[in-house]
């Protein structure tokens, strides 16, 4: 270390941009040797004299006129070459905007700290060396999916930094900001499971698609499997209560996760009674898979649309406020056991709204309330699945998973009426 602290911080930042400005020349030769271009910018002597370049200019003048010109120069001398290219119907501006890159090494060099200096340098190593595999990404991926990206974008980077955080009206003790903040949190789990559901598992079980469509809407999950499940006979329906139930387990721990970014306080008290239905729902899995043989793997080949519409937003949205309103007004007139009943209702719609209400809005009810309501709420859900499976499936192959369902709903009316009050 002492030795290290003797060097010049100078001579440091050049012996950076020169080894990394030779490391990039080479893999950008090895880059064109593998492509087999005919035509290139320079070699990797070439590069490094670009990087030593721009160290040069950037230290040398603190205006940094020098640097700007010497931009400008080289700018020039590979326009000059990408003409060169045109005229061999060569259009790719690849070897001429990389060659600007290692022009600022130097300053980076000089500038940043050696993470990020590192950082870049990796970035242009990859770009060079993983060609093929971007190709074939951007090749696989749909132009919805890009739109798709915009729009969680424009949704969590335009519209949630102008929204004001101040309450949206005496009896919606709610905030703009924590409105939007929802619909971005929930979105955001769901969109990932819808990534990943539609990239890294092209032909899925049914089991994947429990725990993936778990992650993205367990209720929308357990129709989709209820309808695959339809006219199985109960050798080949052996897979269909297992996955049903993890998408049960799934969305405990969905909303314990989302419930933890909104508050710390709430997820705690309901760590102990969700891990426990997620620990005793995975042992009841693994003991399905393990009697049920030799049944065929089933494939769903159903796919679950992306959760990032803005009309879905929107509505995400209006169902927060309405929620919170009729919280407000049933705490406010009926108590702690005015938001039971509630919760217990709202369990056969959308609980995400509801749950996220109570905990972003301004209430004059207890956490242990809270952690009650969100008990029934999912609860209560169970028994809406339930429903739609046997309503869905009308085999024995969903039988199991619906009295696992309606038993997970009785020990949560158990749970929040004698023990969380």
């Amino acid at each position: 270390m002492e030795f290290y602290s003797g060097i010049p911080p100078l001579l440091v930042q050049f012996f950076l941009t020169v080894a990394f400005s030779f490391v990039v020349g080479l893999e950008f030769r090895s880059y064109h040797h593998d492509n087999d271009y005919k035509l290139h910018f320079g070699s990797t002597r070439t590069f490094v004299l670009i990087g030593v370049l721009g160290f040069i200019l950037y230290t040398l003048d603190a205006s940094r006129q020098l640097f700007v010109a010497g931009l400008l120069l080289l700018g020039g001398l590979l326009l000059v070459f990408y003409w060169r290219l045109s005229a061999e119907r060569m259009f790719s501006m690849f070897s001429t905007i990389f060659a600007l890159l290692i022009y600022l090494i130097g300053p980076i060099a000089c500038t940043f700290p050696n993470w990020f200096l590192v950082l870049f340098i990796v970035v242009l190593v990859l770009v060079l060396g993983k060609k093929t595999l971007i190709h074939r990404i951007s090749d696989q991926l749909a132009i919805d999916e890009i739109v798709t990206l915009a729009t969680f974008l424009i949704i969590s980077g335009v519209i949630l930094p102008l929204l004001p955080d101040r309450p949206i009206a005496p009896m919606l003790p709610v905030t703009y900001y924590r409105v939007w903040l929802a619909v971005i949190i929930v979105s955001g789990f769901s969109y990932l499971s819808y990534l990943v559901n539609s990239y890294f598992f092209k032909s899925r079980s049914l089991l994947i698609t429990g725990l993936l469509g778990g992650l993205y809407s367990s209720t929308a999950a357990t129709v989709v499997i209820g309808r695959r499940a339809y006219g199985l006979d109960s050798v080949s329906g052996r897979g269909v209560s297992p996955a049903l139930i993890m998408a049960t387990t799934m969305m405990y721990l969905r909303l314990l996760a989302i419930i933890f970014v909104f508050d710390r306080s709430v997820a705690l008290q309901l760590l102990m009674p969700f891990s426990a239905i997620i620990f005793i729902s995975l042992l009841t899995i693994i003991g399905l898979l393990t009697v049920r043989k030799h049944a065929p793997e089933l494939h769903n080949a159903s796919d679950i649309k992306h959760p990032l519409e803005l009309s879905t937003a929107i509505l995400f949205a209006l169902l927060f406020m309405l929620f919170t309103f009729l919280t407000e007004y049933v705490t406010s007139n009926y108590g702690s056991h005015g938001l039971k009943s509630l919760a217990i209702i709202v369990g056969f719609t959308d609980i995400d709204p509801f749950i996220l209400s109570l905990l972003s809005g301004k209430f004059t009810i207890s956490d242990p309330a809270i952690v009650s309501a969100v008990i029934l709420a999912s609860g209560s859900n169970n028994l809406l699945k339930a429903a739609y499976a046997i309503a869905l499936a009308r085999n024995k192959s969903i039988l199991f998973a619906a009295a696992w369902l309606i038993f997970l709903f009785a020990i949560s009316i158990l749970y929040a009426y004698k023990y969380a009050w």
